[in-house]
């Protein structure tokens, strides 16, 4: 059978290979879906990708598939993990953990000022693939990032180091990074003036590096050598999708429930009521990832997030009945135990990625200002990853989630249209949108707008 597309998602807990054909026609078609468990633990995640491809295969019912294209998403053995290191923790430290975030990249450490000798030590317990280094609005304060940047270089030296700080440094950059042989990208500072945030072209220069250093996790350097066009970190591949559905459907907000992760996407500049209230500039496009919220990696730490309402609905055997589920759920009531746990990592995920009204006293009396990311304007909530789009009554357990707003909290109105992903296509539909842009839109619609 000869298609036009494969696209697999290795994720951290389960693969999946999705099939696409007529790509360049006006009716692109999803063909099907095979999934398998990430074999990172076997020490070739090549390994779960041919099983989800034989799953496929089994499902399309034919012997062969041969794709034109093969692309590919991962988020195995920890995705793009990075460092990030600043000056001022409200400006460039804060405005590079956007840009990272929203690339796709799982953040380990995060410094501000001079590196202490601490500092280095926990950068070299994480190993990240990538460092960024930040600091000084352009033509501002140079001598901090400078004095990282070298720290970093003698450090970790085979490292790749991303630098997006002030603009005066660039030639002392180039010539550090020659001395001591560190891969160097630099690109436009992060926080280029005090209320401006530029997080857009570190995150491009991120996946390219991811691209680059993908081959960490074992059996990937066999994955690059098979896909004909990028591998994207999965996270940054939902954000491509939801940056090109802004088009479509104005401010969104996307939620993902995955089982070692749960990442928020929104795409909005806010409330126009709310815009003059906001104290610090936040980026058109954010991503908040929680690492303590997975459903079956951490599901200690997620039944701790419960409130205690919650927890005393939960039967006392609970948490032993949970370890009789590995990984995905297969019957009703291995589904009943798993949707508590759903909830409230969608829950928990969604209240610290949304921004809140906060009171000050001054002289003057009391004024309001916003802190932090402002979801009023959202008019679509999607929802998206292996939990959200298999499991039922999803689209009641959202719609519960924007109705029990906290009071302080600027989420999403209840007027909020609701969309799950049903054929689970958005990050295979997010690194299609480099080559086939408008393929991807109708593939998303005819997801969400899919009944089983």
């Amino acid at each position: 059978m000869k298609i036009d597309l494969l696209c697999a998602e290795i994720g951290s807990t389960t693969t999946v290979v999705n099939a696409f054909d007529d790509l360049d026609g006006n009716n692109p078609v999803f063909l099907g879906q095979g999934v398998a468990a990430t074999t990172v633990q076997d020490g070739d995640v090549m390994i779960g990708l041919q099983r989800a491809k034989d799953d496929l295969q089994s499902r399309l019912m034919t012997d062969t598939l041969e794709a034109a294209d093969v692309l590919a998403t991962s988020s195995a053995a920890g995705g793009l993990t990075m460092t990030v290191h600043g000056l001022v923790p409200d400006m460039t430290v804060r405005a590079a953990r956007e840009a990272a975030l929203g690339s796709g990249a799982v953040i380990r450490a995060v410094t501000a000022g001079k590196l202490r000798p601490s500092d280095i030590e926990r950068c070299l317990a994480v190993r990240p693939r990538i460092v960024m280094v930040s600091g000084g609005v352009d033509h501002g304060e140079r001598a901090t990032a400078l004095f990282n940047f070298e720290a970093l270089a003698k450090a970790l030296p085979d490292v790749p180091i991303l630098y997006a700080g002030n603009v005066d440094n660039h030639d002392d950059i180039r010539r550090l990074a020659e001395r001591f042989g560190t891969p160097l990208y630099i690109t436009q500072n992060v926080y280029p003036t005090l209320d401006e945030l530029n997080v857009a072209p570190a995150r491009e220069v991120i996946q390219t590096v991811f691209e680059s250093h993908i081959v960490e996790a074992p059996g990937m350097a066999r994955i690059r050598d098979t896909v004909t066009g990028a591998i994207m970190p999965t996270p940054g591949a939902v954000m491509a999708m939801a940056e090109h559905l802004y088009d479509a459907l104005g401010d969104l907000l996307v939620l993902d429930v995955g089982g070692a992760t749960t990442d928020v996407h929104s795409v909005t500049w806010g409330s126009e009521r709310f815009r003059p209230m906001i104290t610090s500039p936040e980026p058109f496009s954010k991503r908040s990832v929680e690492g303590d919220l997975g459903v079956f990696l951490n599901r200690s730490q997620v039944i701790g997030a419960m409130t205690y309402q919650e927890r005393c609905l939960l039967p006392s055997t609970y948490e032993e009945e949970l370890l009789c589920i590995p990984d995905m759920p297969r019957t009703e009531e291995e589904i009943q135990l798993i949707l508590p746990l759903v909830f409230t990592c969608a829950s928990e995920a969604l209240n610290r990625h949304a921004g809140q009204l906060v009171e000050h006293y001054t002289p003057r009396g009391r004024v309001q200002t916003v802190r932090g990311r402002d979801l009023s304007a959202v008019g679509t909530v999607l929802a998206t990853g292996g939990a959200l789009t298999r499991l039922p009554s999803v689209e009641s357990m959202v719609r519960r989630l924007i109705d029990e707003a906290p009071l302080e909290k600027l989420y999403p109105p209840s007027s909020a249209d609701v969309k799950i992903d049903h054929n689970y296509i958005m990050a295979s539909c997010g690194v299609m949108t480099r080559k086939y842009p408008e393929a991807a839109m109708q593939l998303m619609r005819a997801s969400w707008s899919f009944r089983s």
